[in-house]
């Protein structure tokens, strides 16, 4: 059989190891492709421009935290318009990459306290190197043979970590993916016709419970799932931010009462700005009495349950339904790596499939079941799961339980220097986890009297906070967040969040307080 020209010439390129040729052997003369050879030297490259910036390697203070730029100034240092007509050399790709991470947030920084993640954990940032050079998915064993069994690993683990049993997960694109899993799961559970008819010919209308102190991915997945922001209750949270009981059963009565249907409860295992975990053994027997789902979003404070000394916070967790949690943020897995479990084998699948038989054909030579991709909302998923499954081969649990607990004792000794060093003041008296919120208030504001601390000189103190922010950002020495808490009636304050990487030491808690000192006393005497 004769030939066709274009496969002819592609078997003629694969052969001359990608290079194109006229068909005599020579190059064609005028290519504007470089070689693959050439191509490939950037990686070697990035490598070397990563540890110069101090991207790669311990975590030193050598460098700022970052070079700040307002918006307009950083378009004047960085060509961003994609207006390229010809192919660049390395050398160019180098210098643009060069500028792209001088001007980039150094998150492994060793005073980056900035989000709820930091450093990534060097093994974990090995998984991720390897998962993006092999660029595979894994809705199917027959594409991703070994990284299915690794999610399978990883999730089994972790339902032994939250005893869930014999349940089902997966990996999700970010926590707040996984909130909606659960609520798709609960709602299916609740009013398993809904997955054809839709939530527009419920009879009753479902409600959704989460304390007003939980994540906003809450909010967001009434939204998007079509259940309303009408019918999403936010129950009063206590005054250090854990969810009432009592609150919430008053409420699913009331809702009840209504003639709408209570589904969902979301309960939270560490909250963003108090790290506070609400009493899950208490939820439960609520939940269990109304026939509710219970969900723990434990994102952040899942972490905890690598840690003999610190897992007592997860108490009761068993009990629920679902539970989400985030090792890429305390534990320093690299974003994003994100856990979902479920405690009924099957729901999953039986709730999410859509059957597309080019992909989960029944009559496969292998065993199907290893067929992840139906039981996700997604088609494409990258394998996150690699990166946790090679962080536990290369720590094992005890190196892990490690980490975690020298988390927790530095923010044990932050917590005891902001006590008692004159000028700061936490907002609570105690944290559960390595979330250590406080207020500094340089001598120049400080009064006498109690009463002298006016609304005025409240607000003030709010505005220093930002101030100290702006300043430390601007000069690079510290990344540190500060929020306000509204429905308490709380304005700005810093919340300082210690995690696993870089691996955060007494000295690097002092440098935090002593900055945040420092600026604070060199601010304008405005009063």
């Amino acid at each position: 059989m004769e030939r066709n020209g274009h496969a002819e010439m592609a078997m003629e390129t694969v052969r001359n190891g990608g290079k194109q040729t006229n068909g005599t052997g020579s190059d064609p003369p005028t290519s504007k492709v470089a070689a693959p050879d050439d191509e490939w030297t950037i990686l070697e490259r990035v490598v070397r421009v990563l540890a110069d910036e101090g991207y790669l390697g311990p975590a030193t203070d050598q460098k700022p935290v970052v070079e700040f730029e307002y918006p307009e100034d950083l378009k004047k240092l960085i060509h961003f318009p994609m207006d390229e007509r010809m192919p660049s050399s390395a050398d160019t790709i180098e210098r643009i990459v060069r500028k792209v991470l001088h001007y980039s947030v150094r998150t492994g920084h060793r005073h980056f306290h900035n989000q709820l993640f930091a450093g990534v954990d060097p093994y974990g940032l090995t998984g991720s190197w390897i998962t993006e050079a092999l660029n595979t998915s894994q809705y199917t064993f027959e594409v991703g043979p070994t990284f299915t069994l690794i999610e399978d690993a990883v999730i089994e683990k972790c339902m032994q970590l939250f005893g869930f049993g014999q349940g089902d997960g997966i990996l999700c694109p970010g926590g707040s993916m996984s909130n909606m899993y659960a609520m798709v799961a609960a709602r299916f559970r609740a009013v398993p016709n809904v997955k054809c008819t839709g939530v527009t010919n419920l009879s009753e209308p479902l409600v959704v419970f989460t304390s007003e102190d939980a994540h906003y991915s809450i909010t967001k997945g009434v939204h998007w799932l079509g259940i309303g922001l009408d019918n999403l209750v936010k129950v009063k949270s206590d005054q250090r931010g854990r969810m009432i009981p009592q609150e919430l059963e008053a409420a699913i009565d009331s809702v009840r009462a209504s003639g709408r249907k209570p589904f969902f409860v979301n309960a939270t295992a560490g909250t963003t700005v108090l790290g506070a975990f609400d009493d899950f053994s208490q939820l439960a027997d609520i939940c269990e009495r109304y026939g509710v789902w219970l969900h723990i979003d434990a994102c952040l404070g899942g972490t905890a349950v690598l840690s003999q000394r610190h897992r007592h916070l997860l108490r009761g967790a068993d009990r629920a339904q679902s539970l989400a949690w985030n090792p890429h943020k305390t534990l320093g897995a690299p974003l994003q790596c994100s856990v979902f479990l479920v405690k009924e084998r099957g729901l999953l699948h039986e709730c999410n499939a859509a059957k597309a038989d080019y992909l989960f054909q029944q009559d496969k030579f292998y065993d199907i079941s290893y067929d992840t991709g139906d039981k996700s909302v997604q088609c494409g998923r990258k394998v996150d799961a690699f990166k946790f499954w090679l962080m536990y081969k290369a720590r094992g649990q005890q190196g892990l339980e490690a980490l975690v607990d020298n988390a927790f004792e530095c923010a044990a000794v932050l917590h005891e220097e902001v006590r008692r060093r004159d000028g700061f003041r936490l907002v609570l008296d105690e944290y559960q986890y390595t979330n250590i919120s406080f207020w500094y208030v340089p001598s120049w504001l400080r009064v006498e009297r109690p009463e002298q601390e006016t609304a005025a000189w409240w607000q003030r103190l709010y505005t220093v906070t930002a101030d100290i922010k702006e300043r430390m950002v601007k000069r690079g020495t510290t990344l540190i967040g500060y929020v306000p808490l509204l429905h308490k009636g709380i304005g700005n304050f810093f919340r300082m969040v210690v995690t696993c990487h870089p691996r955060p030491s007494y000295a690097s808690m002092m440098f935090i307080v002593d900055e945040i000192e420092r600026v604070g006393e060199d601010l304008p005497r405005k009063i």
